[in-house]
């Protein structure tokens, strides 16, 4: 048997054994002097506890549970690692003075309470109040911690003392089946009366088995009876009945706290009385107008441009009456960066300014001459007969119909990317900033990590640069891909596997109507590309007919090929390679385009060595692969692309 010694005078000298904190009198420690310290308060800290805000289980104290030694708790969520009370059903954790302090406050035992300090409202504390910045409002009536005197532990538990006496039950109007207790939200769930949700440490008055929820600022507040809204004529008046209904402001289901507009015959949660009318999303490139029902004329199904589920027009929605876009209220005011509030709505809206000046129509309005804000030369619409050879200066993808071309030199744009305005916001860029159309700087692209010296956007703000294949691949909406007979859809978060190279995707465009999925960098392949291996072009291809596996070899590197993997193949020679190996490391960057940042006195130009490699100025090793050759033809300086590659491009 252990023997401890109690101690009235020990102060910060170790750590408790159990809570992992400087040990502080009242404490024990071991009569053998072994360094074994524990606060008199864990000491006594049952094994089990049967907390009042976790009526589900028990609490067990244990070690830390996880491997790593480490856990954080639920209540304070900072990280612990020695005992913990555990409820491994609900995978909560607490600290063990977290789960007794909450314990007596539930139990309304303030006499065990008298050990922690008592803040005054005129009394600065040691640290001063900007700590409580991120807490700065008290978890019982949310008012700010500085109106009155307070409960302020070192876990972060902000509590005034007058709202210590806060009930622990309670009969909710909202809940008439069951009262309500005060509870840890371990489940997360949104608050039934302002459809927010809290978080995981909060605290809120709860019925578990009704998975019934209000926040207790929410349950304290007698709810308006008649609301006047600014986006709607006629003012809302509360529903003094609980009734099942789906918002005809945001189209979501509600069962309790529900206003309406008797001429309008409309139902609306609190919450969406004060949607904004008009937004301008990072999403779309016009505004946005909120309607709580839109009529279609035609039947079709209109998807969300966002999530790509359907849309029920019947009720509330977000539109565009320009193109016929349409988005669920969730998705468009789900990241508050990613769109504005239009406060004048008679403001007129200005287009983003285009990159291009139309010279010349035909009949049908389009537009056959055209001057680009990026090129010295006209440009003349393509005469429309396909099979051509040369890469669009936009994206560095094959030129098909329709594009434009320049006949005084070498210079193709398709029709989309000529289009593009010069200014434009996209929605998977974290700026605010809009992003403006740059040309013949080298970069990486920060969606699919290429590196190119093509066409990109570029942030006003941070400077990064996107290619005009992402930006085109991501607009919001349907796609189409050559390899595939249905559209595509772009999904933020999908967990799978890529048909094209067979790698798992986080991100993809995906099929809806089978399990056909792409990586953002599969999708833009090249259709058509060329290599010395071959005199004719090689077709990007998504099947081998041929099942001898003597056959599945690739051409180029003589390596094991995957069969049902793309690669590239020329029909008339029966040529197959791997994707990689037709393209190389390099396959975006414009050869013969001059590459200015350099310590040569002459212009050096990007060059690709098919037959004959001389030796690079830097490493002197044979250039093979993408170079840098001076534009002298008496100067014979090249270097490796690779030796001199900016240390900003380096993946």
């Amino acid at each position: 048997m252990v023997v401890l010694l109690l101690m009235d005078n020990q102060r910060g000298v170790t750590d408790c054994s159990r809570c992992g904190e400087k040990v502080s009198a009242p404490c024990f420690c071991c009569a053998e002097h072994c360094g074994f310290y524990i606060h008199k308060v864990c000491a006594k800290a049952p094994l089990e506890l049967n907390h009042p805000f976790h009526l589900n289980h028990p609490l067990l104290m244990q070690n830390a549970p996880y491997s790593s030694g480490m856990y954080i708790c639920n209540f304070c969520n900072k990280s612990g690692h020695k005992s913990v009370y555990r409820c491994s059903s609900c995978e909560l954790d607490f600290h063990i003075k977290c789960a007794l302090f909450t314990f007596n406050i539930a139990e309304n035992n303030l006499k065990q309470l008298e050990h922690v300090a008592l803040q005054h409202p005129l009394i600065p504390t040691e640290n001063g109040d900007e700590k409580l910045k991120d807490v700065s409002n008290c978890f019982g009536c949310r008012e700010p911690l500085a109106n009155y005197t307070r409960f302020s532990p070192c876990r972060g538990f902000n509590l005034h003392e007058k709202c210590t006496e806060i009930p622990f039950k309670l009969n909710h109007v909202w809940h008439r089946k069951h009262p309500l207790v005060l509870q840890f939200n371990s489940e997360r769930l949104s608050c039934k009366i302002c459809c927010q949700v809290t978080m995981r440490r909060g605290f809120v008055y709860g019925c578990s088995p009704c998975k019934f929820v209000v926040h207790i600022e929410c349950a304290s507040q007698s709810p308006l009876k008649v609301i006047k809204s600014t986006n709607h004529e006629q003012p809302f008046t509360l529903l003094l009945r609980q009734v099942p209904f789906t918002c005809d402001g945001c189209g979501t289901e509600g069962n309790h706290v529900a206003y309406s507009c008797g001429a309008c015959n409309i139902i609306i949660h609190k919450n969406c009385i004060s949607l904004p009318r008009i937004i301008k999303s990072k999403w779309h490139d016009h505004r946005l107008l909120h309607t709580y029902f839109h009529h279609i004329e035609d039947f079709r199904v209109l998807n969300c441009l966002i999530c790509h589920d359907e849309v029920n027009t019947e009720h509330g929605s977000y539109y565009c009456s320009k193109c016929n876009g349409i988005f669920h209220v969730k998705c468009a005011l789900k990241d508050k960066d990613s769109y504005e509030i239009v406060e004048n709505e008679d403001e007129i809206e200005m287009p983003n300014e285009s990159s291009i000046i139309v010279i010349e129509s035909n009949d049908a309005g389009e537009a056959t001459k055209i001057k680009h804000f990026k090129h010295m030369h006209n440009l003349m619409l393509g005469p429309f007969v396909g099979g051509y050879e040369n890469s669009c200066d936009g994206c560095m993808l094959p030129i098909s119909d329709p594009f434009y071309y320049c006949s005084e030199c070498v210079f193709s744009l398709h029709k989309a990317c000529a289009e593009l305005p010069k200014m434009k916001n996209v929605w998977h860029h974290d700026c605010k900033e809009p992003l403006a159309l740059i040309s013949d700087k080298v970069f990486m692209c920060q969606q699919c990590w290429e590196i190119s010296n093509a066409f990109a956007y570029e942030c006003c703000g941070c400077e990064r640069k996107i290619c005009l294949r992402c930006v085109i691949a991501l607009i919001p909406g349907a796609r189409t891909c050559l390899k595939h007979e249905h559209p595509l859809f772009y999904y933020t978060k999908h967990n799978g596997k890529c048909n094209a190279c067979g790698g798992t995707t986080h991100g993809a465009f995906c099929c809806k109507d089978c399990d056909f999925v792409l990586h953002l960098r599969c999708f833009s392949l090249p259709i058509t590309a060329r290599h010395k291996c071959d005199e004719h072009l090689l077709s990007l291809t998504h099947h081998d007919d041929n099942s001898y596996s003597e056959h599945h070899y690739c051409d180029i590197c003589e390596q094991s090929r995957n069969s049902n993997r793309w690669f590239y193949n020329c029909a008339t020679c029966d040529t197959s390679a791997h994707v990689y190996c037709v393209l190389r490391q390099y396959p975006f960057l414009k050869l013969r385009s001059i590459y200015e940042k350099n310590d040569h006195p002459h212009p050096l130009t990007f060059v690709m060595k098919k037959y004959y490699y001389p030796d690079c100025d830097k490493c002197d090793e044979p250039c093979e692969g993408m170079a840098l050759e001076c534009s002298k033809s008496e100067c014979k300086f090249i270097v490796h692309w690779d030796c001199v590659v900016p240390t900003s491009l380096w993946g």
